[in-house]
């Protein structure tokens, strides 16, 4: 679907490009997308059959001011036999990306449900959050503002064992940061949709050391509301992403 190694800025070029109807999104989304960071995609609902082949993708983006925003990719065409060409449609609402997908396929029952793998057991779920991601690419510290970055994602974080004051402490010195998506996945967690993201804020400190960031996106919650938690190294953040698998 789309090239790993691929930045977000050429991430969200090549699907501007491709998308049939990018113009109709607003100029206010354009803006905001034109300050993302990083960015995690994953595959939502699909439907094949023998006249229509079509997928619908959910592409989320971190912004720079530490909010996100999610862009809906419709790609549809005839089966997958033919020589037909894809099309791409791009829409920021969930509901608009829908009912364009039903448009297609003529009926609301499949546009709804996560894809085939939506049924996945509790097993296969906790095998791919502690699985070994690939190698990083090499860090870019980037001198924007990172102490104010710092204190940011961890005043969003909403989990009672979040870094303390020492930590918040040490950040005052950051000088530079950068930011990796570690993991990113869609998964059903206790009949429910739920999405995990992983991030890593690499912090580039006055004395030349460095220390990270490890935050949690997910929407494992009782309401599928929108979560955040912070954590102080990459194990303790993937161990919190799988008791969230397993309690709701």
């Amino acid at each position: 679907m789309s090239d790993p190694y691929e930045t977000t800025e050429q991430h969200l070029e090549r699907l501007l490009r491709c998308a049939l109807n990018s113009f109709d999104l607003s100029d206010t989304t354009i803006e905001r997308l034109g300050t993302a960071l990083a960015h995690s995609s994953a595959l939502h609902s699909s439907h094949h059959s023998a006249a229509l082949h079509r997928e619908t993708y959910r592409h989320t983006y971190l912004l720079s001011d530490g909010s996100a925003l999610t862009l809906w990719e419709l790609v549809h065409g005839g089966a997958r036999d033919t020589d037909a060409p894809l099309r791409h449609e791009l829409y920021d609402d969930e509901g608009d990306a829908q009912v364009a997908a039903a448009r297609l396929s003529g009926s609301f029952w499949d546009t709804r449900a996560i894809a085939d793998e939506g049924s996945r057991d509790d097993l296969e779920i906790l095998t791919l959050l502690t699985a070994v991601p690939p190698a990083p690419l090499p860090r870019m510290y980037a001198p924007d503002n990172s102490a104010d970055h710092a204190r940011r994602v961890l005043r969003r974080a909403e989990n009672v064992d979040r870094p303390g004051t020492e930590t918040a402490g040490l950040l005052r010195a950051a000088f530079a940061h950068h930011i990796t998506q570690i993991f990113g996945r869609q998964c059903r967690v206790d009949g429910r949709d739920a999405g995990f993201t992983l991030y890593e804020h690499a912090f580039l400190l006055l004395d030349g050391s460095e220390t990270s960031l490890w935050e949690v996106e997910h929407t494992a919650t009782p309401d599928g509301r929108h979560m955040c938690e912070v954590y102080g190294d990459e194990q303790t953040a993937r161990r919190a992403m799988e008791n969230r698998t397993r309690i709701c």
